[in-house]
């Protein structure tokens, strides 16, 4: 689970900006929203974050895409145009990203910092967190590839040789980082303790998912258990989408390369060819979708089977099309999901939760989302403009979070609980009053108004 993200001269933030996800204990309200950690620690499984069109959300909602994919790959080609760009001075300054986070019931600190406009990484570091606030660093890197790995964690002397031969070999790697290079090195150290790097580079690439408008998940391998499709027309019908069945229909190769561009069937192919070659492969099919239709992959056999979906209303006697449906309809597959999965300690990340939704079918996807991850170690970070959500039967103060941008144009994050409402305030009317800040300001139509 999320404890914290702080960032600091990415996109429209120019200074430093945190959220925490850390529940404050003067709210009373939704208890069942907190996860307890011992005696100290209860985390949030919500933040919802508001404010008016371009004042940061979706680059707050982009720094998780952003880590995830330096973790993986490095540095993005684009991102030396991605430091703060209202102010000269920030173009020469370091952005710096952090995740504070738990795995295994214990608590870590990793980030970087990086010089985005000569795409150069300057510093890395990652620190176990103890609840009496202090930190025990695991290693630190330095500006000029020094690292620094705490020696009492090292169980062995084979992993101190191994350290040390991991160190010299990455010396070269400026836009690359160490924990990265070190996981992929050391996936399979067994009982060593260098195994823990992979395990956090896992959990923070893979455990981390985040949803943004036309950009579904990816693998839907959910659908394929037992009784699943039963639930998915359950669900969609509690949503009064007018969905009364799910029919599976078989497809040929060729009938799936007509319908997907040649980039994403080529895509397919790769990874189908992957998957068979990996025995160690967790399933052998593969459930994709893309704009139009989700496909199923069959690899058991010599020949894949294809399959796709097709969709009946009420008592219709004609199948619909994935494409034939309302955009409020496909994106109810995406939520779904959300809804589906089983592992503990994922953490979505979702662009615009309402959009193409009528405001109850968002409200009743964060109950259902309540109730079927009741006591799970899963939380859900948002962004969103439905202001009926921002009622205190749904969210605890402390889960409500703002964007906003300054004098300076940079964006800013607040939260609620700084404002101390009472347990009884209409904060959807507050809000839109203007109390919050974080609205739109329409300047520019007022002084036009008075010119009439």
């Amino acid at each position: 689970m999320i404890t914290k993200i702080a960032i600091e001269n990415f996109k429209s933030f120019g200074e430093y900006s945190e959220l925490s996800m850390v529940s404050s204990s003067k709210i009373r309200t939704n208890q069942e929203h907190r996860i307890q950690f011992g005696r100290d620690v209860n985390l949030l499984k919500y933040a919802a974050l508001y404010g008016g069109n371009a004042g940061g959300k979706t680059n707050f909602i982009d720094f998780f895409s952003f880590f995830k994919e330096t973790l993986k790959n490095g540095l993005p080609p684009s991102s030396n145009r991605w430091f703060c760009r209202t102010s000269e001075e920030y173009e020469n300054k370091d952005s710096t990203f952090e995740v504070q986070f738990e795995v295994n019931d214990r608590f870590y600190a990793y980030g970087f910092s990086a010089l985005l406009s000569k795409k150069l990484i300057k510093t890395e570091w990652l620190y176990e967190l103890y609840s009496n606030k202090k930190a025990k660093q695991l290693f630190k890197r330095e500006w000029d590839s020094i690292i620094n790995i705490d020696k009492s964690f090292l169980s062995s002397s084979l992993d101190a040789r191994k350290i040390e031969v991991d160190k010299s070999d990455f010396s070269s790697h400026s836009n690359s980082l160490f924990l990265s290079f070190i996981a992929n090195r050391r996936k399979a150290e067994g009982e060593s303790r260098l195994s823990l790097f992979n395990q956090l580079y896992t959990w923070l690439t893979e455990y981390i998912v985040v949803v943004k408008p036309g950009v579904g998940f990816a693998d839907f391998s959910n659908y394929l258990a037992d009784g699943t499709f039963d639930h998915v027309q359950e669900l969609l019908s509690s949503f009064d989408t007018g969905i009364s069945k799910i029919r599976i229909e078989e497809i040929d190769v060729e009938e799936l390369s007509r319908r997907l561009p040649l980039e994403q069937f080529s895509s397919i192919q790769k990874n189908v060819i992957s998957r068979k070659n990996d025995r160690n492969s967790p399933t052998p099919t593969l459930v994709l979708r893309n704009e139009n239709a989700f496909y199923s992959i069959d690899l058991s056999k010599d020949e894949p089977k294809i399959t796709t979906i097709k969709l009946n209303h009420g008592n219709s006697f004609y199948d619909f099309e994935f494409e034939e449906e309302s955009s409020g309809t496909q994106r109810m597959f995406d939520l779904i999901n959300m809804l589906l999965i089983k592992a503990e300690d994922v953490v979505f990340v979702v662009d615009e939760l309402e959009r193409s939704l009528h405001p109850m079918m968002t409200r009743r996807f964060i109950e259902l989302f309540n109730k079927c991850h009741e006591g799970r170690k899963m939380q859900l970070i948002f962004s969103t403009h439905e202001s009926s959500l921002m009622d205190q039967e749904i969210f605890r103060r402390d889960e409500i979070w703002f964007t906003e941008r300054n004098e300076n144009n940079c964006s800013r994050i607040y939260s609620l609980e700084n404002f101390r409402e009472r347990y009884d305030k209409k904060l959807d009317k507050a809000y839109l009053e203007g109390r919050y800040g974080a609205i739109p300001i329409f300047g520019i139509f007022d002084r036009m108004e008075k010119k009439r």
